[in-house]
């Protein structure tokens, strides 16, 4: 192939298989890719393939448009034509279905691909069993424990709490009530008098009444 017409066999074909329309703008993004035609290349390849009369132009405005010399195809009658128009319409059909089953695949793969190897659920099945040992052990030590609570002792414990919270209670109470009375002539702060007087509240030593 001479430098001249370099580029002119591959965009004849390019022309030839597509039968359509293109500006040199057009084929050199098309064909560039694949076959690293430079853009001056295309251009030149374009106008010589034109003026030899292998393909078309038209000017439309300030743009050149080339394509396919038409002569060169048979005559389509329109039995062929609707044929066409059936084949396209299946193959469009085809492609639809094609394209919501690699959808779907895409989603299984993208589910299996967050999914844990076998190798991995091996692993986590040894560390629960592990774990369900573990716990197993543990329940069969509380069951044989001998020094369960009994609900009498549990009983017991839970009365003689509530007496302490009930006069844990009534001795708050008193405090505050004795201590709101001397803050009343008292000339400094209810913190100043705490420290002068060494009282610990409840809140110093970080301790609550039980709510129930």
């Amino acid at each position: 192939m001479s430098k001249k017409d370099n580029g002119a066999p591959i965009i004849l074909a390019y022309l030839n298989e597509k039968n359509r329309p293109y500006s040199a703008q057009d084929v050199f993004c098309n064909l560039q890719k694949q076959h690293g035609l430079g853009k001056t290349a295309v251009v030149k390849a374009m106008e010589l393939l034109a003026h030899e009369g292998k393909i078309k132009e038209k000017m439309y405005g300030k743009q050149k448009i080339y394509f396919a010399d038409q002569s060169q195809f048979g005559d389509v009658n329109d039995a062929d034509l609707k044929a066409m128009d059936k084949q396209i319409s299946e193959l469009s059909a085809e492609v639809q279905t094609l394209t919501q089953s690699c959808r779907q695949l895409d989603t299984e793969l993208k589910e299996l691909n967050s999914s844990l190897t076998t190798e991995e659920m091996m692993t986590e099945i040894q560390e629960l069993n592990a774990e369900c040992s573990g716990y197993r052990e543990r329940l069969e030590k509380i069951k044989s424990a001998t020094n369960h609570v009994s609900p009498e002792e549990k009983e017991k414990v839970c009365k003689e709490r509530d007496v302490y919270v009930k006069e844990w209670k009534k001795r708050k109470r008193l405090a505050s009530d004795m201590m709101n009375s001397i803050l009343e002539g008292y000339p400094k702060s209810k913190k100043e008098f705490l420290e002068e007087v060494g009282v610990e509240t409840d809140e110093d030593c970080k301790v609550a009444l039980p709510t129930t």
